[in-house]
């Protein structure tokens, strides 16, 4: 009988604290939080780019924010959400039929808390083209693709994403 009740303290108490052992060594490590981007526009174009560095919002015209004639605005987020400034964009503008890489000289400007213009990006062009926008910032770097027209098609309202 004595056996039986020592076991039976014995045994609950053991494995309570190897519990209470394991959970404590869970909580000082840090786990990834979920990644969330945030979409601030209706009539925009967005993704997430291939490791989910960064968010890519394009706004394609003044319609609802302000950016000027013949520009497009891109918006770049970190992987905290948060506004990407001083970055370096690379942009190439290809049509898929031919492979070609659209003539012209883009001008990218950083408008700050986030925002991007680029100027003599022609987006209205018949065919099918590929847009890739490549985001470098101390040492990181990353890059999204649209497929236009087809990324016209594919509407996303404003909201907050996950890769």
């Amino acid at each position: 009988m004595k056996k039986f009740l020592l076991c039976g303290i014995i045994g609950p108490a053991a494995l309570l604290i190897c519990a209470s052992v394991h959970v404590y060594a869970h909580e000082g490590e840090s786990h990834p939080a979920k990644l969330l981007f945030t979409k601030h526009f209706e009539e925009t174009l967005f993704d997430v780019t291939d490791r989910a560095a960064y968010s890519v919002e394009l706004l394609l015209d003044d319609k609802e924010f302000d950016i000027g004639k013949n520009v497009v605005g891109i918006v770049v987020h970190g992987a905290g959400d948060e506004d990407v400034v001083g970055a370096e964009l690379v942009i190439t503008h290809k049509d898929l039929a031919t492979g070609i890489i659209a003539p012209g000289k883009l001008a990218v400007v950083d408008k700050k808390n986030g925002l991007y213009t680029v100027s003599g990006l022609d987006l209205k062009k018949a065919g099918r083209w590929e847009l890739r926008i490549i985001v470098k910032k101390a040492g990181v770097e990353d890059s999204i693709r649209f497929v236009l027209p087809d990324a016209l098609k594919d509407h996303v309202p404003k909201g907050r994403y996950s890769p």
